[in-house]
This record gives structure tokens, sequence and C-alpha cells, in this order.
């Protein structure tokens, strides 16, 4: 096995470790709504003691909006009829807990996976996004936002000014994802040598202080920048 060099990116590099999960159980209706307030587009499923069971993506619960397709559904259903498929596409279509919704067989890896392993993953399966498993315990998720992210902004050395700022950037970036009404998809941070800028749409003065107020509070920081644009009176960002 040939050396990895600095340049190699590993899953343990690249994934988020704040991943939201919820149990098996979880209504679907309270889904949807964990969804559209944290702006996620995907939750895991976990048991108590934290194995993956399955994921449960915006699409899933988007697909129980349009039924069924009773014409092509049931004419497909009569060449390749499978009892157990269908009793699966029944449950995720009219279940009402997230054990019904959820896919099951989830592509994962592991810490040590490689940057170039996930993105032929995320090609050869068509999916958005991988959960990173520690002994069969989900530890963390790699997106595609991750991958690009990685490819605007390498890891930085350790003790370097430029390390400095990528934990700061993490560190108000995190605080963003954790407040429904910080816009997270609008909202966009640089940082260099210690000040912090946001980019994107403000709805209001009060959330361009909020999110002030999420910088200064980092240790660090040495100051902020608001390059935000405000919302056209009477427009929407949804």
């Amino acid at each position: 096995m040939s050396t990895p060099t600095k340049e190699t990116l590993f899953a343990r590099d690249l994934m988020s470790r704040e991943v939201a999960s919820i149990p098996a159980s979880m209504p679907i209706a309270s889904i949807a709504r964990l969804l559209a307030e944290r702006g996620l587009s995907a939750v895991t499923v976990t048991s108590a003691d934290g194995k993956l069971l399955g994921i449960v993506t915006e699409l899933d619960l988007i697909r129980r909006l349009g039924g069924t397709g009773e014409g092509r559904v049931r004419w497909l259903q009569r060449l390749l009829h499978s009892r157990d498929r269908d009793a699966e596409r029944y449950a995720q279509l009219h279940g009402a807990v997230a054990e019904d919704v959820m896919t099951r067989d989830v592509v994962t890896v592991s810490e040590d996976t490689t940057a170039d392993q996930i993105v032929r993953l995320m090609e050869e399966k068509g999916i958005r996004r991988v959960p990173v498993l520690r002994n069969g315990d989900l530890v963390g998720m790699v997106s595609r936002a991750d991958l690009l992210q990685a490819l605007i902004t390498p890891p930085p050395s350790g003790g370097s000014e430029e390390a400095q700022d990528e934990r700061i950037r993490e560190a108000v970036w995190k605080e963003i994802r954790e407040q429904p009404w910080a816009d997270a998809f609008y909202t966009f941070v640089e940082v260099r040598e210690g000040v912090v800028e946001f980019h994107g749409f403000a709805r209001s003065e009060a959330v361009r202080r909020g999110l002030q107020a999420i910088a200064h509070q980092v240790p660090g920081v040495k100051g902020v920048r608001d390059s935000m644009e405000d919302v056209i009176p009477g427009g929407a960002l949804y």
C-alpha cells in the first residue's frame, strides 16, 4: 500500500461531525418540520446506541406528495411483481414514522476513505451524501458541499494564521446552522486575518445583529464586516 501524500484528504478531514439524527419512531410530520426549520436536506436514523439504521431525505418526503403514480406503477407492477418490493413501497408512501420511509440500504464510508473514493461512490450511486461510520457507529457525514468546501479551502497547517481563520469560520458557521432564524442557505461566511465577513441576503436588521453577535462571541475574532444585501421588500428567499 502506498503512503498517502500530504494532499490526500480522508473522510475524517471532510466530514461534518454535527449530524442530525432521529429515532426510528419519529413521526413524518416532525421530520418534515425538522428539515424545514434547520435547513437540512436529510437526517440519519439511528438506534439509541448510535448504530445507523437508515436515512431520510427531503426527496423521500416529497415523493409522498406525488402519490403512487397509479397508472404507470400498476403497469410496472404487473411486469415486475415483487411482494416484498410492493410492501416496501406502500410503507414508504403511507407510513407514519421514520422507520417506514427511510432508505435502509445506505452507502457508507469509514473515516479512512479518501476523498477520491467518496467522489467515485457519489457518482456511481447517484447520491449527495455518505454517512461515516466507526465500528458501526455514526461519527459524521460527508456531503457534496463538504467536498466543494475542501476544494475551495484546503485544510491548513495547524498553527498558521489560515488555520486560525478556518477555526473561526467553522465555529461561526456551526452556530449559524443551529439557529433557524439565521437563513443558513443564504448566509455565507469568510474570515481573513481574524475578521469575519458575512455575504448573502439578510431579511432584517435583527438578523444582521444576530449574525454579528454570533461572530463576536467566537474567541479570536478581531472584527466583523457586514457585506450582506437586503431582501427586496415583498420579495421572498424561498
